[in-house]
């Protein structure tokens, strides 16, 4: 397959494993649930999986570590700069959706507390 191929597909993997992660979370409730926590979870975790994993800032980590693998991949002596262009925006990206997981789980415990739940993490 080749190389133009290869990071697209790949990408494109990658954020449909994490698709739904981080708007998952399991909230820790300080004391037993009210009648709304289960309609009030799923509604914010709706709000949660809303909010675009493929954002700017995934797509400017992705772009920077584009850059920098494709640097990093003409200096190296056995290296191409397309090959490391390729790894370093898979890596940027990686990081950009871990970061965007990591924001809709705060959503979701930012959401439940909103609404009145005593949430602790």
């Amino acid at each position: 397959m080749k190389p133009m191929l290869i990071a697209p597909l790949a990408l494109t993997a990658l954020l449909g494993a994490c698709a739904n992660s981080g708007a998952n979370v399991e909230p820790i409730l300080d004391g037993p649930p009210n009648a709304r926590y289960e309609s009030d979870l799923a509604a914010c975790r709706a709000l949660a999986r809303s909010q675009s994993q493929l954002d700017h800032e995934t797509m400017a980590a992705a772009a920077l570590g584009a850059g920098a693998g494709g640097v990093l991949g003409a200096i190296d002596e056995d290296g191409d700069a397309l090959g490391g262009a390729v790894i370093g925006a898979l890596a940027g990206a990686a990081t950009g959706v871990t970061g965007a997981s990591e924001k809709r789980a705060e959503i979701v415990l930012n959401c439940l507390r909103g609404r009145g739940h005593a949430i602790v993490g």
